[in-house]
C-alpha cells in the first residue's frame, strides 16, 4: 500500500494543473493508495478501474453516493441495486435510446444547435465554450423535458452548483452550502411543474417519465424531480466537456481535424478517442462491500473507493502510446465506445453504464457536424493554446476561434 506523499496529492495545485503526469506514477509506483483528505483509497490501473465498474463478483456498491450525491440531487437511480435498480432504469432508458431517441429527441438536438450557432455564424469568431458548449446541453435537456429555456440561466447555476459538490473534495463548507441549496431550489421549481404535468401529459420526455410504468411500479413525484436532477447536472457537464473536448483536441491536430472534415463518419471515433484521452469526468467513487485484493493491496470492507478514469484511460497496459491523440488508433473500439462493452471508462461499466451514453452521442455527432458546416476553416484564435481546468470534472474553460463568416 503507498501513501499520498510518494505521488502529486490530488489536491495541489500542480496536479490540478496537469494530472497526467501523476497519473503515470500512481499507475507504474502507487496503483493503490489511502488519501487522508478524502478517507479513500485511490485506484488508477485500468484493470483494477474496470474490475470496481463491472463488479462481476458483487465486490463493489455506491452507497457512496447517499452522502456524495443525494443531498443534492435527492435519492436517485444511482444508488439502487439488484431488482429496484434494474425496474428504475427500465423506466427511464426508453428515452435514451431507439426510436424515442432518434424520432422524438433528435429533431430537439438538431434545432437547439441550429439555433445557438445562428447567433455567431456570420461573425467571424466564437468562443466555443461560453457561445456554445455550456449552452447546448442544458438547453436540449431542457427541451426535452419540455422546460421554458428563457430559466436556462437558473439551470446553468443550478448545474454548476452541483457539479462544485461533487468535486468538493477538498470539503469547502461554502461549495457544500451552495450545493446543498440547489437542492431545495431545484425541488420548489420542478415538483409543481411535475405535478402539473402528470394532469396534461404531452410529448415531452418529464410526461414519458411521469406515465412509465413497468412490472406495476411507477416514479414518484421525488423519483421524477430526482432523475431530472441527475440529468441536468450529468448530461449538462459531460456533454459541456465532450463537446470543448473534442474540438480542443482536433483543432491542436489539424490533419485529423482535416480528417474529420471531409469525412463526419469520423465524429464517433473522434468523441471516443477524446473520451478516452481527456475525459470530461475524471474521477468515480464506488464503496467496498468485502475486503478485496487489488494491485498493490487490500481495500478493506466498506471504504469508499475513488477509481482515477483519467488514469486508467491512459493505461500503457491498455492502449498503445496512451499519451497521444489519435482517432484512428486501432485498440479503442467505435462500434462498442457508447455502450456497456466499451473499452474506454468514461461512462463507467457494468449496470451503472450512463444511461445517456447514446444521447450523448447524438448531441456530439450533431453538434460537431454543424460546427464544421458553420465553419470550414476553424482555427484557434492567433495565440491561443487550450488548456483543461478542474480535477472531479475536467475540460477547457475557453476555446476562442476564428472563421470565414458565413453569409446569405
Amino acid at each position: 500500500m503507498s501513501t499520498a506523499q510518494q505521488v502529486p496529492d490530488i489536491l495541489s495545485p500542480e496536479f490540478a494543473a496537469n494530472p497526467y503526469p501523476a497519473y503515470r506514477v500512481m499507475r507504474e509506483a502507487a496503483p493503490l493508495i489511502w488519501h487522508e483528505a478524502t478517507q479513500s483509497y485511490i485506484v488508477s490501473r485500468y484493470e483494477d478501474v474496470e474490475r470496481v465498474f463491472k463488479d462481476k463478483a458483487g465486490e463493489f456498491t455506491t452507497d457512496n453516493y447517499a452522502w456524495q450525491i443525494e443531498p443534492v440531487h435527492g435519492k436517485t437511480i444511482l444508488q439502487l441495486s439488484g431488482r429496484e435498480h434494474a425496474v428504475r432504469r427500465a423506466l427511464v432508458a426508453p428515452a435514451f435510446r431507439g426510436s424515442d431517441l432518434e424520432q422524438k429527441f433528435l429533431p430537439v438536438i438538431e434545432r437547439n444547435s441550429r439555433e445557438l450557432i445562428d447567433a455567431f455564424r456570420h461573425t467571424g469568431s466564437a468562443d466555443l465554450v461560453a457561445d456554445y458548449a455550456t449552452r447546448f446541453p442544458v438547453n436540449v435537456i431542457a427541451d426535452m423535458l419540455g422546460l421554458d429555456k428563457a430559466d436556462h440561466a437558473r439551470f446553468h447555476r443550478w448545474y454548476t452548483a452541483v457539479i462544485a459538490f461533487l468535486g468538493n473534495l477538498s470539503g469547502d463548507p461554502e461549495v457544500t452550502a451552495a450545493g446543498e441549496r440547489t437542492r431545495v431550489e431545484f425541488a420548489e421549481y420542478m415538483l409543481p411543474i411535475i405535478r402539473e404535468r402528470r394532469e396534461n401529459l404531452g410529448d415531452d420526455l418529464l410526461s414519458a417519465l411521469c406515465a412509465a410504468e413497468v412490472d406495476g411500479v411507477r416514479m414518484s413525484d421525488e423519483d421524477v424531480k430526482a432523475f431530472c436532477s441527475l440529468l441536468l447536472a450529468a448530461g449538462g457537464e459531460t456533454t459541456d466537456k465532450a463537446i470543448a473536448g473534442i474540438f480542443a483536441n482536433l483543432l491542436l491536430h489539424p490533419d485529423q481535424l482535416a480528417a474529420v472534415r471531409a469525412d463526419r463518419s469520423l465524429i464517433p471515433r473522434a468523441f471516443a478517442e477524446t473520451l478516452r484521452f481527456t475525459p470530461p469526468v475524471h474521477m468515480i467513487m464506488r464503496q467496498s462491500a468485502t475486503e478485496v485484493e487489488l494491485s498493490g493491496g487490500t481495500i478493506p470492507a466498506g471504504a469508499t473507493v475513488t477509481c482515477l478514469i483519467g488514469a486508467a484511460n491512459r493505461d500503457e497496459s491498455r492502449y498503445a502510446e496512451p499519451d497521444r491523440f489519435d482517432i484512428f488508433r486501432d485498440d479503442l473500439t467505435t462500434t462498442t465506445a457508447f455502450s456497456a462493452a466499451a473499452d474506454h471508462l468514461a461512462f463507467a461499466l457494468g449496470r451503472h453504464f450512463c444511461v445517456g451514453a447514446l444521447l450523448a452521442k447524438a448531441e456530439v455527432e450533431t453538434g460537431v457536424g454543424q460546427l464544421l458546416d458553420a465553419m470550414p476553416d476553424m482555427r484557434l484564435a492567433d495565440g491561443f493554446e487550450p488548456s483543461e481546468q478542474g480535477v472531479f470534472t475536467r475540460g477547457p474553460q475557453r476555446l476562442p476561434v476564428r472563421f470565414t463568416p458565413v453569409t446569405g
